[in-house]
């Protein structure tokens, strides 16, 4: 059974080795691209059983990008609308 003290060191090394992987090297370009969500559904205000759904995926999509201010967000939301929804 390991004491409190070798867990430390290890956990410690495993630490180490996991950042010294992560670092690129020195002047070495690094290009990271942003996961993307494709775009929930258009409403179209049929059906109160479907709003439900369509919700579900507007916060969802939302919570996937959480820097989004609130006036953004409201935008955003009306151009999903259409027909019954959007009137």
């Amino acid at each position: 059974m390991l004491t409190l003290g070798e867990i430390a060191q290890l956990e410690g090394a495993g630490i180490a080795t996991v950042q010294a992987i992560e670092q690129p090297e020195r002047g070495a370009r690094v290009h990271t691209s942003r996961l993307k969500m494709a775009d929930p559904e258009k409403f179209d205000g049929k059906g109160s059983s479907t709003f439900y759904q369509w919700w579900e995926s507007v916060t969802m999509y939302l919570g996937f990008y959480p820097g989004t201010v609130d006036r953004q967000k409201i935008a955003w939301v009306g151009t999903l609308l259409t027909d019954t929804a959007l009137v």
